[in-house]
C-alpha cells in the first residue's frame, strides 16, 4: 500500500497546502514508485539476485521494506557518514538488506551501482535489478501525487518540490501532463524546484552558471544533498515547459520552515521536505508568486527520518533539579 497521503491547508498561508508524503508506509514518497511498482516488477520478471539502490537514506529504507515483503534480496549502497540515523535504522530493521557504505557522496554511491549493474547501457546480464530513478517505473509511481492533488483541489497555480536527483518534480509534472492529455484539465501548474544553497546544481544550470552538477554538495537536508542529479534534464524540462523556476534556500531558511510546519501541527517533516515551504516563503517575499495564488508544497519525508536535525539548537529543552523549579515554570507560564 502507498499513497492517499493528506493534503493539509496551512493556517498561516491560506492558499498553500502541504502534501504530506511522510504518511506513506516507510515515511517517504519513495514508497509510491521505486518500491511499490519497482519491486513488484522485479518480482514479476523473476530477477535471480534481488534489487539494488544507491541512497541518501529514504530509498534505502523503502527498498529494504518492500523487497523484504516480496521475498527479494536487497543491496543498498550509502555514502559513509552521510545518512540520517532514522533512515539507516529503517534499512537495518527489515533484516534482509545488505548495507554497503562507500567513501564520498550519494553521487559516488550511484556511480558504484551503475558501474556494477550496467554494461553498455544494459542491465540484462546482471542478477540485481536497479531501482534508482534512472528506472522509469519509479516515476510512473511518483506521478500519482499529481492525481491525488487534482482530486482534492483541482489544478494549483504552483507546485513546490524539493529537488535532489530530479525525478520527483518531473514525475509530478508528468502526472499533470497526462491529465491534460486525457482532457481532464486544461493546463498544468507551474513547477518550482527548490534546492539547498550548498547543493543547488539545478539552480546553477537554470541561471546559466554552468553544468547541472557540483562537487561536494553540502546541506543539512541530507535527502537532497546531491551534486550530480541523474534526472537533471527531465527536471529541467518539467520546470521550463510548465513556466516555473528553480530557486535555492539556505539551511537556516529550511530549519525555520521546518519549525513553522511543526507549529502548524503538521506531523513533522524532515529538513528536505521543509525546503518546499522555505522556497514558497522566498518566492512570496521576492514577488515570484502572489498570496492569492494556490500552491501545493510537497513534503517528501517524515521528521523522524532525521531525528538529529530536530534536536539541533532546541531552545525548548529545559533541565531542572527540583520539583519547585517545575512549579515555578508552570506558574510563570500560567501568569504569562
Amino acid at each position: 500500500m502507498r499513497g492517499a497521503t493528506p493534503l493539509i491547508r496551512l493556517r498561516s498561508h491560506g492558499n498553500a497546502y502541504i502534501k504530506f508524503e511522510g504518511t506513506n508506509p516507510t515515511g517517504s514518497f519513495k514508497d509510491r514508485g521505486g518500491m511499490t511498482i519497482g519491486v513488484s516488477l522485479a518480482s514479476s520478471i523473476g530477477v535471480k539476485g534481488g534489487v539494488i539502490v544507491a541512497s541518501t537514506g529514504n530509498t534505502a529504507a523503502s527498498a529494504a521494506a518492500y523487497s523484504a515483503r516480496a521475498g527479494l534480496n536487497c543491496i543498498v549502497v550509502l555514502p559513509k557518514g552521510g545518512v540520517a540515523k532514522g533512515k539507516l535504522g529503517q534499512a537495518i530493521l527489515h533484516g534482509g538488506a545488505s548495507i554497503v557504505d562507500i567513501p564520498g557522496t550519494f553521487d559516488n554511491a550511484l556511480e558504484y551501482v551503475l558501474d556494477t549493474v550496467l554494461i553498455n547501457g544494459s542491465a540484462d546480464h546482471i542478477n540485481y535489478y536497479p531501482l534508482n530513478s534512472i528506472n522509469p517505473w519509479r516515476l510512473e509511481g511518483q506521478k500519482t501525487i499529481a492525481y491525488e492533488v487534482f482530486e482534492e483541489v483541482g489544478v494549483p497555480d504552483y507546485v513546490f518540490v524539493p529537488v535532489g536527483n530530479g525525478g520527483n518534480i518531473y514525475a509530478i509534472w508528468k502526472g499533470f501532463r497526462e491529465l491534460m492529455e486525457h482532457g481532464m484539465i486544461d493546463h498544468v501548474p507551474k513547477m518550482i524546484g527548490v534546492q539547498a544553497s550548498g547543493a543547488a546544481p539545478m539552480v546553477r544550470y537554470w541561471n546559466g552558471a554552468g553544468e547541472a552538477k557540483i562537487e561536494n554538495p553540502r546541506t543539512i537536508a541530507s535527502a537532497i544533498r546531491i551534486g550530480k542529479p541523474v534526472n537533471w534534464f527531465r527536471a529541467y524540462r518539467a520546470v521550463k515547459y510548465s513556466g516555473g523556476a528553480f530557486i535555492e534556500v539556505s539551511d537556516d531558511e529550511i530549519i525555520r520552515a521546518q519549525a513553522m510546519l511543526g507549529k502548524e501541527g503538521i506531523g513533522g517533516v524532515e529538513p528536505a521536505s521543509a525546503a518546499s515551504l522555505a522556497g514558497y516563503l522566498k518566492a512570496l517575499g521576492e514577488g515570484l508568486i502572489g498570496p492569492s495564488d494556490k500552491a501545493v508544497l510537497i513534503a517528501t519525508g517524515h521528521a523522524l527520518k532525521d531525528p538529529d536535525a530536530l534536536l539541533m539548537g532546541n531552545a525548548n529543552m529545559i533541565s531542572i533539579s527540583s520539583i519547585n523549579e517545575l512549579r515555578n515554570l508552570v506558574m510563570g507560564n500560567a501568569i504569562a
